[in-house]
């Protein structure tokens, strides 16, 4: 029988960057495994956000799986609710709750976006902070939920998206916050928690032992990617596949859950570039004894691509193909039959340590299939190859007809 794979690897694409040699991180990293499938294999680049989508990953992910972005995403926060197993209400609103690190200016329009990850901070220490914000902000209109490391959620109870721009906080690293707050009526209320959240942060007792440990503080929370509960279609029942999900992230598991797919739990699994890379393909490889297709998700490159971290995303590349590929194709060989789908969701530039909307490279490889290929996967083979999808639906599509 048939099996698929598909390995995305988040934010992987780049343009050539001066620190790197005006190499991309594709091309300066060690990637034997790649390399090899990609001799034989379909090379192109494919477009994955419509030009009137922002490119996040929400919009790529879905994409890629094989939804069209147009049809049934409502934000990003809900496909994060599915996850963290929020029943959502049609009148409810979500929004991504980051728990970040702002600098210590006395006015908060003043403040800067240390981090937008809080340093990493662990889903124990977050869930203890995202508890005193509850405690701090929830009543009959708003919950907040833990989810995982400085990713959580806010429900808002008969809300509305219509909050002028909530703007990523990975998207505004190392600027002033002021000329980033929206000025819409409507989000004055969640503005306004946000400021008073660095209030009650501040001398929180998790952020008083990362800081004596030398670790940035969670100090104040900050809200983004409203939207609303989504309706999709199961992915068996759109492509007649049983499909797994691997991934430390949220979003993608919600987006599994809401397809109907079965979604592996990967303890130590971060998304960042100290994940538990073999973990990931060990789950992988249990979904494959029940599953058609496995989509396993990993996050570290874009991490690595928003921190502006040029040599961790290129070892993020080369343990996704050492620590993963190599392990997965050694599965798969014993299934007789496969074809693995390797691509980017979006290009997270080491330049603008934020995504583009740009197409994205992407490789499809069948064991009994020899195409023309490349001698190497990268974004510039792809682009030679003039192969060119303007829908990226269909690369679903094309894995499994």
């Amino acid at each position: 029988m048939m099996k698929y794979l598909v390995l995305l690897c988040d934010g992987m694409a780049d343009y050539p960057f001066e620190k790197l040699g005006n190499k991309t991180p594709m091309e300066l990293a060690d990637k034997p495994n790649m390399d090899k499938l990609a001799k034989t294999a379909l090379i192109g680049t494919a477009k994955t956000v419509a030009d009137n989508l922002k490119p996040g990953s929400d919009v790529a992910n879905l994409s890629v799986m094989g939804y069209d972005p147009a049809e049934c995403y409502t934000g990003r926060s809900p496909l994060e609710a599915a996850s963290i197993g929020i029943d959502l209400t049609d009148t409810d609103v979500t929004l991504r709750c980051n728990l970040v690190t702002l600098s210590d200016d006395e006015n908060y329009e003043d403040k800067t976006m240390v981090d937008y990850s809080a340093g990493d901070i662990s889903s124990k220490e977050a869930a203890e902070i995202i508890k005193s914000v509850q405690e701090a902000f929830g009543n009959d209109i708003y919950s907040f939920y833990a989810g995982v490391s400085y990713r959580h959620c806010l429900v808002v109870k008969n809300g509305t998206t219509s909050l002028g721009t909530m703007t990523p906080p990975h998207d505004i690293s190392g600027r002033v916050i002021g000329s980033y707050l929206s000025d819409h009526e409507n989000a004055k209320p969640l503005i306004k928690m946000m400021e008073k959240s660095c209030e009650i942060l501040k001398n929180h007792p998790v952020n008083l032992k990362r800081i004596s440990e030398g670790k940035r503080p969670a100090n104040a929370i900050w809200l983004w990617g409203e939207g609303t509960k989504p309706e999709m279609v199961s992915f068996y029942d759109k492509f007649g596949k049983k499909a797994g999900i691997v991934s430390a992230v949220d979003l993608i598991k919600g987006i599994g859950k809401l397809a109907k797919c079965e979604v592996a739990e990967v303890e130590g699994a971060t998304g960042y570039i100290d994940t538990d890379f073999e973990g990931k393909a060990n789950a992988a490889i249990e979904l494959f004894k029940t599953c058609d297709l496995v989509y396993v998700h990993i996050e570290a490159p874009d991490e690595c691509g928003h921190r502006g971290e040029a040599q961790n995303k290129v070892k993020a590349i080369e343990l996704i193909d050492k620590l993963v590929l190599a392990k997965l194709v050694d599965e798969l060989e014993k299934y007789g039959e496969y074809r693995i789908l390797i691509m980017p969701d979006h290009p997270t530039p080491l330049i603008t340590m934020t995504h583009a909307r740009d197409p994205v490279p992407f490789l499809i490889y069948d064991n009994k299939v020899n195409e023309k290929g490349a001698e190497t996967f990268t974004e510039e083979t792809a682009k030679a190859s003039g192969v060119y999808y303007d829908h990226g639906p269909d690369i679903m599509k094309l894995l499994l007809k």
